[in-house]
């Protein structure tokens, strides 16, 4: 289908609309900088952020250009099942995360040494001091997070080569370019308050373009019989197969394995860093609530969006070859926002400002991932381990440096036009979720967890995580299923076997947890 909805005067303001989005989020970095006194104002905002921007920044980081890209096209491809079962499972998944993690992780990252990074706490949780899980943490999360940046910029690609007709390396290189230079300077807090802005443009855009959809399907009743003439599209017990038109039952394991992404939250450095950096532990349940409301209305509307799709723009993959409808797919919501055009001249300049939406979603989760990297790198590795008497000032500049090389090397593996957005991402969420979920959760909940135990369960994740998806899942069948689950509990086996042979905590240990856990939660 021709992607060319847009006039070329049409394409102008929306363009225009857009450079006006990426210049401000650079000006708030700006603003921002001022205030980066000291490493923790730099990686952690001083632990400074009200309920509402804790909220909002992260759900918005937690979500990135894959839930206006990927979920849609994963309803699109293959109906209700899949799609609808991963967005129950995030859904869930957010619920636990701020109702049981948290409150404890914030009051226990300030009673363990005041830590302002992830491998922080886990260090200091354990009085690590030969900063073995420091080491550990922070090569995770440099791997990982170099392949989640990719997604981002892949995105940003995918955005301005379908819409405009741009190069898409080249598009990509000047979205990082952005996203470096307001991270690198704004530091956390920009982020954050760009993460708030980001958010809520993503929330209206996604409600405004389920309701356009629908009417450019001519109702609700004509999406209903579009969705009922394909074969299992429309039921979460059956998937619907693109390729030959036919349908599958779904099995208990495949909807295990689509909601197991929401065991991914436990271990996500860059939405446990927002627990830790709210100002008050008192105004979580509030942030929580307003995260749910956000979280289910997002999800909700992204997977009817590919649905909807179907009935409103029912020939998006025609032409395509099986190895491309993927990648495809993730431009329903491109698609059928330039839609809005249709109606009214007026609505060009609000296609500029929902296509942003997306450069938002992309933004509000690159700038987090690559500042979390940084801090992993030179907090946790560089002034952890290499030179222990490092100044603030040679953090910082560390920090941004890293930020410039994990840009560089994500854009270079995002350098394919045809990647998928949702695969990336989905290896990167598993990858950190196996790695650091079952820990998490261990290191707040079972004051038995010992070092070796912390040491197995991140290495047994990391290791789960990458044989699954490169060994085992190829094999096809039940195999196949999502890395995070097995690799999941594999971590969590780890850390029980091991933390039971090794000797019991020390005493100081043990009243760190119990003055956390003797705390309201």
């Amino acid at each position: 289908m021709n992607l060319n909805i847009l006039t070329s005067g049409q394409k102008t303001i929306a363009f225009i609309g857009m450079v006006l989005y990426m210049a401000l989020v650079v000006i708030v970095g700006l603003i921002y900088s001022k205030r980066n006194k000291s490493t923790e104002d730099f990686f952690l905002g001083g632990r400074s952020l009200g309920p509402w921007v804790t909220a909002m920044s992260a759900e918005a980081s937690d979500m990135s250009s894959w839930l206006l890209m990927g979920l849609p096209g994963l309803a699109y491809l293959s109906g209700f099942a899949s799609a609808g079962w991963t967005a129950i499972g995030l859904a869930v998944g957010t619920w636990f995360n701020w109702r049981f993690v948290s409150y404890r992780l914030r009051t226990y990252s300030h009673v363990a040494g005041n830590s302002i990074t992830l491998p922080d706490f886990f260090s200091n949780r354990f009085h690590d001091q030969k900063r073995i899980l420091m080491i550990i943490s922070a090569v995770i999360i440099f791997f990982f997070f170099i392949i989640y940046t990719s997604s981002g910029f892949a995105a940003l690609g995918k955005l301005f080569n379908s819409l405009f007709g741009f190069d898409y390396t080249l598009m990509m290189i000047i979205g990082m370019i952005v996203v470096v230079i307001y991270t690198i300077v704004g530091g956390f807090l920009a982020e954050s308050t760009t993460d708030f802005m980001q958010g809520t443009l993503m929330f209206f855009s996604l409600i405004l373009i389920l309701t356009a959809g629908i009417v450019e399907a001519g109702g609700f009743s004509e999406v209903a019989t579009k969705i009922g003439s394909l074969e299992g599209f429309g039921s979460l017990l059956t998937s619907h197969q693109r390729s030959d038109g036919t349908k599958s039952v779904v099995s208990f394991l495949e909807i295990a394995s689509s909601m197991a992404w929401g065991l991914g939250y436990f271990g996500m450095p860059h939405i446990l860093l927002r627990f830790m950096a709210i100002r008050d532990a008192a105004e979580l349940n509030r942030s929580r609530r307003i995260a749910m409301v956000w979280v289910v209305i997002s999800l909700a509307a992204a997977v009817c969006i590919g649905a909807v799709g179907i009935a409103a723009v029912p020939n998006l993959l025609d032409g395509a070859t099986a190895s491309e409808m993927s990648s495809k797919s993730e431009t329903i919501f491109i698609v059928m926002t330039q839609l809005l055009a249709r109606y009214s001249p007026v609505f060009v300049l609000l296609v500029g400002v929902i296509l942003s939406g997306i450069l938002a979603a992309t933004m509000s989760t690159s700038d987090s991932q690559l500042l979390v990297t940084a801090s992993a790198v030179s907090q946790n590795f560089f002034k952890g381990v290499l030179k222990k008497d490092a100044t603030d000032r040679q953090v910082l500049w560390v920090s941004r440096i890293t930020i410039i090389v994990v840009a560089l090397i994500g854009a270079f593996l995002a350098n394919d036009p045809n990647s998928s957005i949702f695969g990336i991402v989905s290896y990167a969420w598993a990858g950190f979720g196996a790695a650091f979920g079952p820990l998490m959760l261990f290191s707040l909940f079972w004051k038995r967890t010992t070092i070796a135990g912390a040491i197995a369960g991140m290495v047994g994740g990391f290791v789960g995580v990458v044989g699954w998806k490169n060994l085992i899942a190829p094999l096809g069948g039940g195999w196949g299923i999502y890395e995070l689950l097995p690799a999941f509990l594999f971590s969590a086996l780890c850390i029980v076997v091991a933390s039971l042979l090794s000797p019991a905590p020390s005493k100081a240990i043990q009243k760190e947890f119990d003055t956390t856990v003797g705390t309201k939660s």
